[in-house]
C-alpha cells in the first residue's frame, strides 16, 4: 500500500444522519472484528458472500493478502465495533490491470444511513490512487437492494450470466455484472469531521 494512500487514513466521518464513524485501512489486527462482523450477519446475507467470512482460515487468508496490497480494503468502526468494510480486488494481468472488483458490506444496523455510500466513495478514491480506471460489482439477480444501491452510485448493468453462481445451499443463481468508470467520481455524501 502506497504512502499516499496511508496518509489519508484513519479519518473520522459524519454520516448524513449524524453518526460519527472512523474509516481506516484494514490491517491484520482487524481479523477478529471481521469474523465477529460476518458471524453476526443475517443468514440471507451469508448466502451471497463470495467467500465464507465466518471461517477463520478464509479470513486469515484475506489478512495475509493485505500484506501484498491485494486486495485493498478499508473498514468502518463506530464506538461499538466494526460496522462495515469495502474492498477492491484487482488483477495484475495486463489485459485487466485497470479494472477492479468492488465488494462492500454494511452492518444491518447501518443500512439506509449512508454508510454504504461513504465506503463506496472511499474505495473509489483508493481505486483511483492505485491506478484503476473501472470498477465492477457482481451480484445475484435476487439482490435487488444491492443493485438499486449501485445504480444510485452510477453503476450500469453490463451482463447477465444465467446460473453462473451457486449460493451456500448449492442452488444456481443468475449473476449481474455492473460497472462504473471511476474518472470524475467525487464524494458528495459525507463530510470529514473537523478534529
Amino acid at each position: 500500500m502506497s504512502s499516499q494512500i496511508a496518509e489519508n487514513y484513519p479519518k473520522s466521518v459524519r454520516l448524513p444522519e449524524g453518526a460519527e464513524i472512523e474509516i481506516r485501512l484494514m490491517q491484520p489486527a482487524d481479523r477478529d472484528a471481521i469474523l465477529a462482523f460476518a458471524r453476526n450477519l443475517p443468514q440471507e446475507d451469508l448466502l451471497f458472500l463470495r467467500v465464507d467470512l465466518t471461517e477463520e482460515a478464509v479470513v486469515d487468508d484475506w489478512m495475509g493478502n493485505l500484506q501484498t496490497g491485494h486486495p485493498s480494503s478499508i473498514v468502518a468502526y463506530d464506538e461499538a465495533g466494526l460496522i462495515g468494510y469495502a474492498t477492491v480486488h484487482s488483477n495484475p494481468a495486463p489485459w485487466t490491470r485497470g479494472v477492479g472488483e468492488i465488494r462492500v458490506n454494511v452492518s444491518p444496523n447501518y443500512r439506509g444511513k449512508g454508510l454504504g455510500r461513504v465506503l463506496t466513495s472511499q474505495i473509489f478514491d483508493l481505486a483511483r490512487t492505485i491506478g484503476l480506471r473501472k470498477l465492477v460489482a457482481n451480484m445475484t439477480t435476487d439482490q435487488h437492494g444491492a443493485q438499486a444501491a449501485f445504480r444510485r452510485l452510477g453503476f450500469v448493468p453490463e451482463a447477465l450470466l444465467a446460473d453462473y453462481v451457486e449460493d451456500r445451499n448449492g442452488m444456481p443463481r443468475d449473476m449481474v455484472i455492473m460497472s462504473y468508470t471511476i474518472d470524475g467520481h467525487s464524494d458528495q455524501v459525507a463530510e470529514p469531521l473537523k478534529v
